[in-house]
């Protein structure tokens, strides 16, 4: 874990770096709710972008569209005769908190926060969310830029995601928990990166955080959803063809090795190559293999064989004798109109053809799939945005015969948040006005929970070799369980430079199986910054 006193070292080490110019070289959040208009430019007939690799450099997006005119949409400008008074006008509602300008680099400093209370009806009890944070972001000269951030929290959350903390021990992608008060929890998370761009056609990203592949809300190839990793991510971007490899290192906090060894660690290799086949059409091809740094053969670390940056990492995972988890997808979209777009992926973990065609429902037939549209300015309705999503996948799906190789980070899945064994829809309807949002989010999903100690293939940290049965394998097996889910959420955004927004919304979510429902009901006002998804929907 990169914590904050390792990284200012780190930064004092840029700042003697000789540099010349500023540049562009920083990310955008991931985060859906304030950078639609960046989105609408990008997803466009008009251009060849390479959406689906994210978060997206802003040098790549200047490139296509002018980003600094997108950023200033939502500026609220005004015109004050005393300098003290437009300073503080401008600071509060359009600029970063505290910079520093010079002829070859810049500096910012913000503060972050999420204070948020809210009530929760069915139990009659108050939840809470109290955190406090910073982030800093510099580019210096034309090629380097860097970012952090840090949050410490307190948090008592809802009946559902409070049993599901309790049991993983995890705030869904926020970090490991400590028993805090009456019933909450203490956790702190941190990111950082440094970014290189070496000319035109590569860039370097350092960096200990997430990554997204693919243009959906869900990914089943390689999502946000897990909690924060180091990584090392290589671009090479030439003609209309993008090419990306990530190495990563991951963890399993179930059961530490020993005080002085921590939680045992695993390693993984993601490629992806994808190609603007037109202004309209993008087709990509994914493929990762994860291993574990120690297993029966002794210490391994990093396998050299895996270090190769081109694609086809089959051969060299054959030749190591099989004993690792390979994992292939694709992912396509195509824009329809001006700025709608189809898109969809599908991922193979194991795949035999004969079974397939079979229809015996063999268990070794894991596979996953995404099909879904979004249309900005829906109905020529300015700022209307709509999306509706549909995700698959077969029980056992992202697991391995340990946890150690399975598709799997800090307790939680790459991919989807559900695992494996469900399918999901989910849809969207966004609107804003000016610096009014309002957001809409309706999700059904169903899948099979596991019971009698049985493993029905949901679980991906359930070794697969557990399986109910090889044959007559099918999505929903197990209780069936389903999760009606609804979100609505108003806000302001006070300051879109590092989205400081004051928001008030009503979330309702319905579990129901024939052992238990769990009904969720609750209201909630906050004052918040928001650079990340979190993903509360499962």
């Amino acid at each position: 874990m990169i914590y904050p006193k390792q990284i200012f070292p780190l930064l004092v080490l840029l700042f003697v770096i000789p540099s010349s110019v500023i540049s562009q070289n920083l990310y955008t959040y991931l985060n859906r709710n304030y950078n639609r208009n960046i989105e609408q430019a990008t997803y466009s007939s008009k251009i060849r972008f390479h959406t689906s690799i994210q978060s997206w450099r802003i040098g790549d997006i200047e490139r296509v569209t002018n980003y600094d005119s997108i950023t200033q949409l939502y500026r609220i400008n005004r015109t004050i005769e005393k300098k003290w008074k437009q300073k503080a006008w401008d600071k509060f509602l359009n600029d970063d908190i505290i910079t520093l300008y010079r002829k070859n680099f810049w500096f910012a400093v913000n503060p972050l926060m999420n204070f948020d209370i809210g009530y929760e009806t069915n139990d009659r009890e108050t939840v809470w969310i109290n955190t406090r944070g910073f982030e800093a972001k510099g580019e210096i000269g034309k090629s380097f830029s860097f970012y952090t951030n840090f949050y410490e929290n307190q948090a008592k959350f809802v009946n559902y995601l409070d049993k599901n903390i309790r049991h993983t021990t995890v705030v869904p992608g926020q970090g490991k928990v400590r028993s805090f008060g009456d019933g909450g929890f203490d956790y702190a998370h941190s990111s950082a990166y440094i970014a290189f761009n070496a000319g035109q056609y590569f860039d370097f990203q350092l960096g200990y955080g997430k990554n997204f592949i693919g243009d959906g809300y869900r990914s089943i190839l390689l999502s946000d959803n897990a909690f924060n990793y180091p990584f090392l991510k290589i671009t090479a971007q030439f003609w209309h063809l993008k090419y990306m490899v990530i190495y990563a290192q991951m963890m399993d906090i179930r059961e530490k090795f020993s005080e002085n060894l921590g939680y045992p660690k695993k390693w993984a290799v993601f490629h992806y190559l994808t190609w603007a086949v037109s202004k309209r059409f993008s087709i990509g091809i994914f493929e990762t293999v994860v291993w574990q740094n120690q297993d029966s053969t002794g210490y391994r670390g990093f396998e050299l064989a895996y270090l190769t940056p081109l694609l086809f990492l089959r051969p060299a995972e054959f030749a190591n004798g099989s004993p690792d988890n390979m994992l292939l997808g694709l992912n396509a979209s195509f824009v329809v109109g001006r700025h709608s777009t189809f898109y969809g992926q599908l991922l193979f973990d194991e795949f035999k053809l004969s079974e397939f065609t079979s229809g015996n429902g063999w268990w070794g037939n894991k596979y996953s799939w995404q099909l879904g549209f979004k249309s900005y300015n829906v109905f020529n309705v300015k700022n209307l945005y709509f999306q509706t999503e549909f995700n698959w996948a077969r029980p056992y799906t992202y697991a391995h015969k340990n946890s150690l190789r399975n598709y799997g980070h800090y307790n939680a899945t790459l991919a989807h948040p559900i695992g494996g064994n469900f399918w999901e829809s989910v849809s969207f309807l966004k609107y804003n006005y000016k610096r009014f949002f309002f957001r809409y989010q309706f999700q059904y999903a169903e899948y099979g929970v596991d019971y009698d100690t049985l493993n029905y293939g949901k679980d991906i940290y359930k070794p697969y070799d557990t399986r109910v049965n090889d044959y007559g394998i099918q999505v929903g097996q197990g209780l069936k369980t389903a999760v009606i889910y609804n979100d609505i959420t108003v806000s302001y955004l006070i300051n879109p430079s590092y989205n400081l927004n004051i928001a008030i919304g009503y979330t309702n979510r319905a579990y129901r199986n024939e052992d238990e429902t769990i009904l969720t009901s609750y209201f909630h006002i906050g004052l918040r910054t928001s650079l990340s998804n979190f993903y509360y929907d499962f």
